[in-house]
């Protein structure tokens, strides 16, 4: 692949985006408003995933593993 079809198929996902997500017809200032807050948006959601969710899956195992009698040798 060269660097042009790369360039071609990032313009061709950004205006996929754009208009899936009807931007397309917003002003410039409309757009940027909106793609800051989406960009906030799924940024929280992966850093709170990142954080919360090892926390869960480790309760859970614990939690499931004391009920089907599975006890590890490592204390907390």
């Amino acid at each position: 692949m060269d660097l042009k079809s790369v360039k071609e198929y990032f313009a061709w996902l950004y205006y996929q985006y754009q208009i899936i997500s009807c931007c397309a017809v917003l002003e410039p200032w409309e757009q940027s408003m909106f793609n800051t807050i989406l960009l906030t948006i799924v940024a929280m959601v992966v850093y709170t995933a990142y954080v919360f969710i090892p926390i869960h899956i480790r309760l859970a195992w614990e939690f499931f593993s004391k009920i089907c009698g599975y006890h590890s040798s490592v204390s907390s």
